[in-house]
């Protein structure tokens, strides 16, 4: 069995969660006192940090001069790992908006998650080097949600831009809606 961890630390202004249950009906919903236990970064500027890891691995079968592989896909949030800082988010209104903006980058590691799903065991691969395959696609799929998260929070100011923020929700909402309908399609 091949296993790769990819490990994901997003310093952000609030924080994310625990395991995404294989079923990938629903994103983890957080809260602050499950998820955020680790202790603050006091020389940080941002408010929390979030840690997230996805790991897949897979067992590959050969069949017919095709490799059919058996995946396995999950997203944890480390909240050992993952702090915030309580002095600075005493407002019931500052709190409700950092965990929102957190649940976004919950929420686009679900799309990860799902995008991860449908495009590694939907695809043809070579038996010679179907491995240095996978870890190619897997490889690019975490570049490109790493990307995602960065753009999430640069462009949202950390959820302090509330107009981008709402632009951010939609965009993320659009994208999991179609995860959820390309994951009902694969496996009809």
């Amino acid at each position: 069995m091949r296993r790769l961890i990819i490990p994901i630390l997003f310093l952000l202004a609030l924080p994310p969660t625990l395991a995404f249950k294989q079923d990938f009906t629903e994103p983890v919903q957080l809260d602050w006192e499950t998820y955020f236990k680790g202790k603050p970064d006091m020389n940080s500027p941002f408010y929390a940090l979030t840690a997230m890891t996805w790991k897949y691995s897979y067992e590959s079968t050969t069949y017919r001069n095709r490799v059919v592989i058996n995946l396995k896909n999950e997203v944890t949030i480390d909240k050992n790992r993952s702090w915030v800082k309580w002095d600075k988010i005493k407002d019931p209104e500052v709190r409700a908006s950092l965990l929102h903006h957190e649940q976004g980058h919950a929420n686009i590691q679900y799309i990860l998650l799902s995008e991860a799903e449908r495009v590694l065991k939907n695809r043809n691969y070579s038996v010679k080097n179907y491995k240095a395959q996978i870890s190619q696609l897997a490889n690019e799929i975490s570049d490109y949600f790493d990307t995602m998260q960065r753009n999430y929070d640069e462009e949202t100011e950390h959820g302090s831009n509330h107009k981008m923020q709402g632009r951010w929700d939609k965009i993320i909402e659009d994208k999991m809606t179609e995860s959820r309908a390309a994951m009902l399609e694969t496996q009809k």
